[in-house]
């Protein structure tokens, strides 16, 4: 929201109170404190011993209620040696990503007709942006672990993991569906759906 109606609106889940703003509803200004607006997850480094070797830790309106209707958030990102952030969108949110630590090789591809990628090697101190809706990633390059803080320009920017929402869905996408729109066999179709 680029003109707040108020200073802040710290969300609580008591439906008791008065105000509701952007779809939670608003603590009293008068009690809220400084946790409302504090979150330590990011001090602690995500586990990367999973099939992607990555983790991404949000801070976002459900870890910092504070955050509610300011449009911004952060994540912190572990990757272990050539650790994948696979493809991805956040549908509320651009992103903009700092490397801290490691070698990335990231980037986001354009929307139809041309599906062109736009990417690029990052060292520690580099910057990428990602803009909003555009599926994109982060892959570790280097041999040793990597980090990166991703912020974002929603409170609750959204995540669709790409081959988690095709091949993963519940119920399934039907193999007809799916081996047309991505002109392969049927045993490959269900190949992909059994790694999810």
């Amino acid at each position: 929201m680029s003109n707040p109606l108020q200073d802040f609106c710290v969300a609580v889940n008591d439906t008791k109170t008065t105000v509701f703003v952007n779809g939670k509803v608003c603590k009293d200004p008068k009690v809220a404190t400084a946790n409302d607006f504090f979150f330590s997850g990011l001090r602690v480094p995500g586990y990367t011993s999973n099939k992607l070797g990555s983790m991404v830790t949000p801070a976002n309106v459900a870890q910092i209620p504070g955050l509610n209707t300011l449009g911004i958030s952060l994540a912190r990102v572990d990757y272990a040696p050539y650790g994948l952030n696979p493809p991805h969108t956040h549908l509320r949110a651009t992103e903009i990503l700092t490397v801290l630590e490691g070698t990335l090789y990231v980037g986001f591809v354009t929307s139809n007709p041309d599906n062109r990628l736009i990417a690029k090697v990052l060292y520690k101190g580099d910057v990428f942006v990602f803009p909003e809706g555009l599926i994109h990633f982060h892959l570790n390059v280097g041999k040793t672990k990597a980090v990166a803080i991703a912020a974002l320009s929603s409170q609750n920017p959204g995540v669709i993991t790409i081959a988690n929402a095709v091949f993963g869905s519940k119920p399934a996408i039907s193999a007809d569906v799916l081996t047309k729109a991505f002109q392969v066999d049927k045993k490959v179709v269900d190949y992909l759906q059994s790694q999810f």
